[in-house]
């Protein structure tokens, strides 16, 4: 017979995270402490941090003006090729650093994983901060590119910050299957480099949509880069280079699917990451 004083406890799985989504909210803090680190590790006390954000797009330019522009000389739609190209290096390298530090983020707080209850999706969405200080520190090499070829900018470039926010959840999107991944298989670290290089050859960085054969051209705006490189484009050049509705809203169509079904990836394999991390 059981006394007033008796108590009885029912430990269901999953009880805490039933909530998950409101979780992400109520967890913002985390979200601001996690990005405001991986920021200070990049660029404290280091002098390589703020310079890499440069050189980086900055040689990359050099090398693709030399072979692509002056060799090759392929079209660049009218805009001085050096600002052709850098436009559309600035959110590719933002995209490409953004999905390799996200891809890697769960192995690097492995320890915070296994100790706490969080919504781990805050982790790969917090490292893509650090991304996004280095693409802010070289859009200044953009617009002084701009002013130095008698490309100064217009109310066009108000429209970057809507590119940049496709290009935040693309790369959102995928790191989310790739860090998922990268858990449960630690071979996907060597792949996350390959996947982001190859990606720069598939994308128009060093050369100009029109250039696709307009029977591939619906099957090349599935990468949702595509739209967000021409969209960079045609901020910067006030117009000049070309940009269609049906290419921006098919990016936004692969973005939404891919941010989706990432997410679900990701929380079906969430509740195995601290006992396989």
């Amino acid at each position: 017979m059981k006394s007033d004083n008796d108590f009885e406890f029912t430990i269901e799985s999953g009880k805490t995270e039933r909530h998950y989504w409101l979780d992400l909210w109520r967890y913002r803090e985390l979200f601001y402490i996690l990005a405001w680190r991986d920021v200070s590790v990049q660029y404290k006390q280091t002098v390589m941090g703020v310079l890499w954000a440069v050189l980086r797009p900055l040689l990359t330019m050099v090398i693709m003006v030399v072979v692509f522009g002056k060799i090759a000389k392929l079209p660049s739609d009218g805009v001085p090729y050096p600002i052709f190209v850098f436009s559309a290096i600035l959110p590719w390298t933002f995209f490409a650093t953004a999905f390799a530090t996200a891809g890697n983020s769960l192995i690097g707080n492995a320890s915070l994983i296994s100790k706490v209850y969080f919504p781990r999706l805050i982790i790969p969405a917090a490292a893509i901060i650090v991304a996004a200080v280095d693409f802010l520190i070289s859009f200044i090499i953009l617009i002084v590119l701009m002013y130095c070829y008698s490309y100064p900018p217009t109310i066009y470039m108000l429209a970057l910050p809507f590119f940049m926010f496709i290009a935040f959840f693309a790369a959102l999107g995928s790191s989310l299957f790739i860090s998922a991944l990268n858990v449960k298989y630690r071979d996907f670290r060597f792949i996350i480099p390959f996947v982001a290089q190859l990606g720069m050859y598939v994308s128009p960085v060093a050369f100009s949509t029109s250039l696709v054969p307009e029977r591939y051209q619906y099957l090349y705006y599935l990468n949702p880069m595509v739209a967000v490189i021409d969209g960079f484009r045609w901020s910067v050049s006030a117009g000049e280079v070309p940009l269609g509705l049906v290419e921006v809203l098919f990016s936004l169509l692969t973005v939404s699917f891919t941010c989706i079904l990432g997410a679900f990836y990701f929380r079906k394999t969430e509740k195995t990451f601290a006992d396989t991390i």
